[in-house]
């Protein structure tokens, strides 16, 4: 049985225009945590990139759209439009992603919402931002991962740019944009006054890259890239054991002297290669190798408990089944179980935040397309015979 849905957000509404990846992330926050989120789809056969996001049973779009309603709504009609403003007066939230463009040709920008509710936030989501020359491009999370600047310190070095195995600019976008929509939501308990919330994945890619980015802008270094080892901290990377591989942390000369001891190389700590983080950076290469080395010795699950004895920083690296079967991970409850009409019970990601009093809650599944399109409509006052008509009109 589903647990009950989160108080946290209960007296908000959010209208979600979103699809794909990031705007659905940060409408999956504010569902998760309880608000009236209303999944808006356009009727069958009008969005020519209907099925973009995949199969609507299949595991992305059931961990994106859990926790919602679903109504259908043609806002390229006049009566489509006019059953979403009116939606529009009694909501808090509206968040799309559409091409900057779009919401302007459609009557949905924020001064047309202002006009109907001055109090309703506004969050827009766009690949490289809502003006400038890239404004009307057409953005993917990849295009972002070599924009941002992350697949170039990304990789091996001299084997080119990678990107990463998941969607960091797409997610990382979401992310920002609900936040931006909570502090608009607080700032908005003083003023009385909703705001236009925006943010990109170009942004968020940037913003992503963080100390990465900073080294260039404060100290113009260009980073490059360093493989699985950290960009200047010495030995923090992977070191292959006789089964597999490990991660090790090493962070300062504490650690440092403490790994050699664990490892039974007492004397590597004052090797005049090594006795000094400069100098382990500047010969890393020989270290890494001599490590390797050592550390084909022993297991992998040898040298974890090794390391863990000596309050050595290191972990396993997982592939997906271990992760979820990792007695932390299990203990966290990351992995939560939802209940699907047609695919029974369904483990999803959780939020990745607890709150003591008011946590995040997997409630329901994702709803079919257009499953309550009735209900709503009467909750804003619609009779049976509007929305026979508005059927008829192919508003809905």
């Amino acid at each position: 049985m589903s647990p009950a849905p989160s108080s946290a957000l209960s007296h908000l509404r959010v209208l979600d225009l979103t699809r794909v990846r990031a705007g659905p992330t940060c409408c999956r926050v504010l569902a998760d945590f309880g608000a009236d989120v209303i999944k808006i789809e356009a009727p069958d056969g009008v969005d020519p990139n209907e099925g973009m996001s995949g199969a609507r049973d299949g595991y992305d779009m059931q961990n994106l759209h859990r926790n919602k309603r679903s109504m259908t709504l043609n806002l390229k009609t006049p009566q489509g439009l006019a059953v979403f403003l009116r939606m529009v007066e009694s909501a808090d939230i509206v968040v799309e992603n559409y091409r900057p463009d779009v919401k302007d040709r459609l009557g949905i920008a924020y001064d047309d919402l202002r006009e109907v509710n001055p109090r309703i936030i506004l969050a827009s989501i766009s690949g490289f931002g809502q003006d400038g020359p890239y404004r009307d491009r057409a953005g993917f999370d990849q295009i972002a991962q070599g924009m941002g600047g992350l697949m170039w310190i990304t990789g091996q070095p001299g084997q080119g740019p990678l990107r990463t195995g998941a969607a960091v600019a797409d997610s990382t976008a979401g992310l920002y944009a609900a936040t931006g929509i909570l502090v608009a939501l607080a700032e908005r308990e003083r003023s009385g006054e909703g705001q236009w919330v925006h943010t990109s994945l170009l942004e968020a890619q940037i913003a992503l890259c963080d100390f990465q980015a900073a080294r260039f802008l404060v100290d113009g270094v260009n980073p490059g890239q360093a493989g699985n080892d950290h960009p200047y901290s010495t030995p923090m990377g992977v070191l292959a054991t006789s089964d597999g591989y490990i991660n090790i942390g090493v962070g300062g000369q504490g650690q440092w002297q403490s790994l050699c001891a664990a490892i039974g190389r007492a004397e590597l700590a004052g090797h005049p290669d090594y006795a000094t983080p400069e100098q382990r950076l500047r010969n890393r290469p020989a270290l890494m190798g001599l490590l390797n080395q050592i550390f084909a010795s022993a297991t992998s699950a040898e040298w974890l408990a090794t390391l863990e004895a000596a309050r050595v920083p290191a972990g396993p690296i997982y592939r997906m089944n271990e992760v979820f079967a990792d007695p932390q991970v299990r203990h966290l409850r990351i992995a939560q179980e939802v209940e699907h009409r047609r695919r029974g019970p369904l483990a999803l990601i959780g939020q990745p935040v607890t709150l003591s009093r008011t946590p995040a809650a997997l409630a329901a599944a994702q709803p079919d397309k257009g499953e309550h399109s009735e209900e709503i409509l009467r909750d804003i006052g619609y009779s049976d015979a509007d929305i026979a008509r508005l059927r008829a009109q192919a508003a809905i």
